[in-house]
């Protein structure tokens, strides 16, 4: 049992405090126990209340460095928020509706989700914001772009590893697929995209965004069968969104551009 340390100085109070959080792991205590010590003499705390001041620091920090992590492991391009997106500029997006997805239910589930819509109507803004969400729940997410991510399976398909690669698009809690339907895919590259979503099917949640209607889904996936079963994997039991077709980006660039004249 080891010995009390008594009368010990302040420093070497200190130094020993900082060699303890060293040794331990706990660099957000470390860093915020001068500061918290002082406001804790400053408000009288007891030292239930300082130690719990202490151990609560170090969770929201581990928590936020998790959330971190798991952003950074999603290859989300860019930041964006759900607090960012102008609901107003567009009063086609429900934001009652918006805030439900916030919770993940959906992904919990393992539902799908559409947004479908013209360029500069939010819908990528929408899929990135909801994906951040869930990271941030600890969720592991993926973000693609459909044209990179068949071009990574169509790489993985003639280096023989393409059942690693769709087993690992398969595991993760929500994979998001941006830009859907701006370009054409040829017969062998929607197969290999079909792949990845029939082994996510009812098990774990896709996302995407597409500026097509599903009508349109022809002139992306050329073979009408494989078009039809596509559909029907991002759409049963799923939500669909519709962010409508007037750009409210060039609503605002033209907004600008008045108020400067």
């Amino acid at each position: 049992m080891s010995v009390p340390h008594r009368g010990m100085t302040e420093q070497a109070a200190q130094a020993s405090i900082d060699q303890a959080c060293r040794m331990l792991r706990l660099p957000s205590i470390r860093t915020a126990f001068p500061e918290l010590a002082e406001q804790a003499a400053r408000e009288q705390m007891s030292y239930l209340g300082f130690l719990a001041e202490l151990l609560l620091t170090e969770c929201d920090d581990r928590a936020r460095r998790r959330s971190e992590r798991r952003i950074k492991a999603a290859q989300i391009p860019r930041d964006k928020s759900l607090r960012a997106l102008a609901f107003d500029a567009n009063p086609g997006i429900d934001p009652a509706t918006i805030h439900t997805l916030a919770t993940c239910e959906w992904v919990k589930r393992g539902q799908p989700l559409c947004l479908i819509g013209d360029s500069g109507t939010g819908k990528s803004h929408l899929l990135i914001a909801l994906g951040t969400e869930a990271a941030m729940k600890g969720y592991r997410v993926r973000y693609a772009l459909a044209t990179k991510l068949v071009n990574e399976l169509v790489e993985a398909a003639d280096e023989k590893v393409l059942a690693k690669t769709v087993a690992r698009y398969g595991r993760v809690d929500l994979l998001c697929i941006d830009e859907l339907g701006y370009m054409e895919l040829d017969r062998h590259g929607a197969e290999l995209l079909f792949q990845v979503l029939t082994e996510r099917e009812e098990k774990n949640s896709v996302a995407i965004a597409s500026n097509e209607s599903f009508s349109g889904w022809t002139r992306t996936f050329t073979d009408p069968r494989l078009c039809a079963a596509i559909v029907d994997r991002l759409t049963f039991a799923g939500n669909i969104i519709e962010t409508g077709t007037d750009s409210y980006r060039l609503a605002q660039t033209r907004a600008r551009a008045e108020q400067a004249s």
